[in-house]
């Protein structure tokens, strides 16, 4: 397989597209639709009919419309025994595609054998009037049928036909001549353009405190009882109370994410464990609608709920049976004071809280014109011939948005824009590039799961305010083979701010709301409720109509990317190395100092102590005023290009195989075992290394200790007599003589220096540490 190469290939390319037929401006907005390029259509909308003629026996007619042009041809709904129908249907031909200058609209009787000709209408395209957005629609008027020759004949329909954009109202519900070959109503709905909200989600926060008169069924025995809860497909459970009691306790914490509107009870169930199995002691069930919500740290109060043997719950209806006068005491709150985390921390595209209340203004407007796309490849069979049904995914903060699909395309052309409000400028869009394979027969509960052909992410706070971004974004994906280019999306992007001073002031808040400071959340808490979170708005998303599906939601989300993967932990390893590498830089620059290998330097850096000390007022106002230097002058170096996937500092292009392969296993894995064992191997010799710098760390660590703690008398004594030196010699000794005369120590030139280590290296090295315990 020939690889290409990675900077050609998988750069960011600056375009210049001609924006909202050429009304863009930088500073401001200049019309709805100024992110895109314009497309023309031509819209028919049919509405209705009337005094249509009979043509059955029956004495009636089951009227239908063809709306043709040149080779595209679409048609409404039929209607049975009516001769006044009432259609109200959109129809959009591409300008780009037409291949006709007449519009030939004709209705129809449906027939078993051969649909009955009623009448038509043609409209010559040169006559056909503009409309732009924000001219209100235009009126549909009466227009009497002709036969084929021209003549009028009985019946009239009411039309209207307009020339228009992407912008306008009817595009969205309109059947399109690009997605002529998609029939069915499922499948009409699955390529349309839609716009969707997260479900709003709550972390339900349950504190098991007690139970009291618990009825074990032996009452010989110390029970050992734990509270069990359970939430929609979530459940958790208490430690076994210490009290080994029937009056148990408890005070623990239970975690779950609800999702309004709350479609499920809290069910929590009182279980005594009785060897090898649970015994029941008694269950309730709480709706989450009677909850109490709190928005700060204030505690709520705690109220007794009745334990019934058999609580049923179907709708809000209970069957209660066997009442007794067990019970349980417990603290329920809603907590509107977190922001739930669906997204992983690093690309999260939302910081508020659940509670509205909480909410801070706006202090901007991203807007996002989703362009075109190029160079798509092939990612499903049809007739022989690779093909690909593109459509868009983005999603910021709740709103997720959905192009149309693009039937049949390698370079689709969307042209849509999308708006939304701006809270943290600290945040990232996602925007997602897939194949629809839901398109013939829409079965959606079917085995078929659309294609992944690559996503982008953009940091807000990486944009310049007003500017717009016009670039062709490489769609990179991660194989089992390795990293390969599915294409490219062209983009427009602009961040508008409201009130630079609210933005600005931003930067001096805490990334997420209080609660998570006050009561923070454990890593694992946060961990499980993610998973529960991006679960729950995957699953409500997938039930809208069209749904978002599952994989869709969970690619854009981010899931399985905390999975281990050795490609990931190189690339980390050596970001960690690219932080570092300043420091090195500047500890080998020091060096070279000390070691006199350009003598002016060194000189000046001399001068420069000697002033320092002697004047160290001037110490922080140099080192900040050096930063602020170093700031203005990589000005001009400055990104001019939003942030990319960057596969070099991924280590996707230099991945080994087996590596990847190891990725993308399944978990628990589905390998063979001696692959496992290779690199169960592996992960250990890996382990050990690290093991190795982490006790070398210690090590150091415990030496420090042992200065003053006598486990080396002989050591100990010395540093001791060496610190009593010191102090009387410090405190005899003005500062900055000390300071010149160390200074002068450590930049000595190195005819005065020895190969050999220092004489406090060599002490130091000599002090014990605790590995002597070690096993």
């Amino acid at each position: 397989m020939m690889h290409r190469p990675p900077h050609e290939d998988f750069s960011l390319k600056e375009t210049n597209p001609h924006l909202g037929g050429g009304k863009v401006s930088g500073d401001k907005l200049t019309s709805t639709y100024d992110l895109v390029e314009q497309m023309q259509y031509l819209y028919v909308r049919v509405v209705k009919a009337k005094d249509l003629p009979a043509k059955d026996v029956t004495g009636s007619c089951d009227p239908y419309v063809e709306v043709k042009l040149g080779n595209y041809k679409g048609t409404t709904r039929h209607f049975e025994k009516k001769s006044n129908p009432e259609w109200n249907q959109v129809f959009a031909f591409s300008k780009d595609r037409l291949q006709a200058s007449v519009l030939e609209i004709t209705v129809k009787d449906k027939d078993f054998v051969k649909d009955d000709f009623m009448g038509r209408v043609i409209f010559d395209l040169n006559e056909v009037p503009k409309r732009v957005p924000p001219d209100s629609p235009l009126a549909p008027q009466w227009y009497r049928l002709e036969d084929r020759r021209g003549e009028k004949v009985r019946g009239e329909i009411m039309l209207a036909v307009w020339m228009g954009t992407q912008a306008d109202e009817a595009f969205p519900e309109a059947w399109h001549s690009d997605a002529a070959t998609v029939s069915g109503t499922d499948a009409l709905a699955n390529i349309r353009s839609k716009v969707y909200l997260s479900p709003k989600l709550w972390y339900l926060r349950v504190n098991v405190i007690e139970a009291q008169d618990l009825q074990p069924s032996d009452k010989g025995r110390y029970p050992e009882v734990y509270v069990k809860a359970i939430l929609g497909n979530q459940a958790l459970r208490t430690r076994i109370s210490q009290s080994r009691s029937i009056n148990p306790m408890w005070n623990e914490d239970l975690m779950f994410v609800a999702a309004e509107p709350f479609e499920e009870p809290l069910i929590l169930s009182v279980e005594d464990r009785v060897g090898n199995k649970d015994e029941v002691l008694g269950r309730c069930a709480i709706p989450l609608h009677l909850v109490d919500r709190r928005l700060d740290h204030k505690a709520v109060n705690t109220r007794w709920f009745n334990l019934e043997k058999h609580v049923i719950v179907e709708g809000e209806q209970k069957k209660k049976d066997t009442k007794f006068a067990s019970r349980i005491h417990m603290r329920i709150c809603l907590e509107g004071g977190y922001h739930v985390l669906d997204e992983s921390t690093h690309y999260s595209s939302d910081l508020r809280p659940t509670a509205k209340q909480l909410w801070k203004s706006s202090i901007g407007i991203l807007e996002l014109g989703i362009l075109s796309a190029q160079g798509l490849l092939p990612m499903k069979t049809k007739d022989g011939r690779g093909t690909t049904d593109a459509y868009c995914v983005a999603k910021y903060g709740q709103k997720w948005v959905r192009t149309r699909t693009i039937i049949d395309s390698f370079m689709p052309r969307w042209n849509e824009q999308y708006t939304w409000e701006v809270f943290d400028p600290c945040t990232v869009i996602t925007i997602g590039v897939f194949d629809n394979c839901h398109l013939h027969g829409g079965d959606k509960n079917g085995p078929a799961r659309d294609g992944k052909i690559g996503k982008v992410r953009i940091r807000l706070s990486t944009l310049e305010t007003d500017r717009v971004y016009t670039h062709s974004y490489p769609l990179l994906v991660l194989h089992p083979s390795g990293v390969k280019k599915m294409g490219e999306i062209h983009l427009a992007v602009r961040f508008t701010c409201s009130s630079l001073l609210n933005m600005m002031h931003m930067y001096s808040h805490p990334l997420l709301p209080k609660m998570h400071y006050i009561y923070p959340l454990t890593v694992s808490q946060l961990d499980s409720l993610r998973h529960q979170a991006t679960q729950i708005v995957s699953m409500r998303l997938s039930r809208a109509e069209p749904p978002l599906r599952k994989e869709v939601v969970e690619y854009m989300l981010d899931v399985g990317s905390h999975m281990w993967s050795m490609r990931r932990s190189k690339a980390n390893f050596f970001r960690i190395m690219g932080v570092l590498g300043g420091l090195i830089a500047v500890g080998k620059w020091f060096d070279q100092i000390c070691n006199w290998k350009n003598p002016i330097t060194t000189v000046l850096i001399h001068i420069l102590f000697i002033i320092l000390v002697i004047y160290p007022e001037l110490i922080l106002p140099t080192i900040f005023l050096y930063l602020f230097m170093i700031g203005v002058w990589y000005y001009r170096w400055r990104p001019r290009n939003p942030p990319h996937m960057d596969t070099r500092l991924s280590h996707a292009d230099s991945a080994h195989p087996d590596e990847l392969d190891e990725e993308f296993d399944t978990f628990p894995t589905s390998r063979p075992s001696d692959i496992v064992r290779m690199r169960y191997d592996r992960l250990r010799s890996i382990a050990g290394r690290i093991q190795t710098v982490v006790g070398d760390l210690a090590t150091q660590g415990e030496r420090l200790q042992s200065l003053l703690s006598w486990r080396d008398p002989r050591a100990t004594a010395l540093f001791v007599i060496f610190c009593l030196v010191t102090a009387i010699v410090l405190y005899v000794t003005p500062f900055q003589v000390v300071a010149l005369l160390t200074g002068f120590y450590v930049l000595r030139h190195p005819r005065f220096r020895h190969k050999l280590p220092s004489v406090p290296l060599n002490f130091f090295r000599r002090l014990p540490a605790r590995t002597d315990c070690m096993l």
